[in-house]
């Protein structure tokens, strides 16, 4: 865990996205040039807030997340900073042309902070379900990829990410994570945070999953098995040394996502561990290339073993294997 934690955090318990509708508005006082844009979904994105506070900040765009990531491209060169939220599906797929071309291209500090990543969207189905933001955004060059793993850990980001000189992308979750981190923390961009030390086997997760993976990390040990956890927060750019340094004391390795497994965490380690040359065991657990399908949220995380259960019976399987 972090070291230089200071204080109880008011935003326990909360979505990830609720913590950025606070945490902006605190932004917002403490920098004149930030502004925030909506594709018509202020409320959704918890920018309502920042909306009501900074009226002459905020920009509803309507129904067009490629106006919503233009606009944002051309506000940069009026000197703001702008921060463009919609869906995370929206985002990556809908205005995937905008945000290579107008904001990435041009390195322009666009801040593209998305909601409803993964699975989370649970009842809207498989089109709204976002499985491919991650795979889109760590390719594009110079954009930098945050997946925090619950409302603490969001804030941390928010604030350490606001003089970042080029775009970034967070990718936030509709539904409330477990908590994972109580207290507030500076966080340092690309450093992974080993949250429980284990010797059998070491689990790589991100996002909504941290406090999954957690779970399952207890439930594993009831079963004999001591498996460490090791939170991948920053996805782009991920401090290859300090992961390898981690990876040399475990045989075997699960990364869990709430992703397709492909282009996503997983294979951002599997990278790693081919260019290090590091002989262990590897599995990618996530959504295994396929397209989702809907229902209440703690069916589905049941459903792809993406629950604690599911993590455990799925790493048990590889170890046996």
């Amino acid at each position: 865990m972090n070291d230089n934690k200071q204080t109880q955090s008011p935003l326990v318990g909360l979505p990830s996205r609720k913590a950025y509708g606070k945490v902006i508005v605190e932004l917002g006082h403490q920098n004149e040039n930030i502004v925030a844009l909506s594709a018509d979904l202020a409320g959704s994105v918890n920018l309502a807030d920042f909306a009501k506070e900074f009226p002459d900040r905020f920009i509803n765009v309507g129904v067009a997340e490629q106006d919503l990531m233009g606009i944002s491209a051309g506000l940069t060169l009026a000197g703001k900073i702008p921060y463009a939220s919609t869906y995370a599906v929206f985002a990556a797929l809908r205005a995937a042309e905008q945000v290579r071309t107008d904001i990435a291209y041009n390195n322009l500090p666009v801040r593209i902070v998305s909601s409803h990543g993964g699975i989370t969207f649970d009842v809207a189905g498989a089109t709204h379900q976002a499985l491919e933001d991650i795979a889109f955004f760590r390719t594009i060059p110079g954009m930098a990829v945050f997946s925090p793993a619950d409302a603490v850990e969001t804030a941390a980001i928010l604030r350490a990410t606001v003089d970042v000189k080029g775009p970034v992308y967070i990718r936030l979750s509709r539904v409330a994570e477990k908590t994972v981190y109580t207290e507030e923390f500076d966080y340092k961009i690309g450093q992974p945070d080993l949250l429980i030390p284990g010797e059998d086997v070491l689990m790589i997760t991100t996002g909504v999953e941290v406090g999954e993976t957690v779970d399952a990390a207890s439930l594993l040990k009831e079963r004999g098995v001591n498996a460490g956890v090791l939170n991948i927060s920053t996805i782009k750019p991920l401090d290859s040394k300090a992961v390898v340094d981690i990876l040399k004391d475990y045989k075997t390795v699960m990364t869990i996502e709430q992703h397709n497994i492909i282009n996503g965490l997983g294979s951002a380690i599997a990278e790693i561990i081919a260019e290090a040359n590091l002989n262990l065991k590897f599995y990618r657990h996530g959504i295994m290339d396929i397209f989702t399908t809907s229902g209440p949220y703690k069916d589905l995380l049941s459903y792809y073993k993406l629950d604690p259960v599911g993590i455990q019976d799925t790493l048990l399987q590889v170890l046996d294997s």
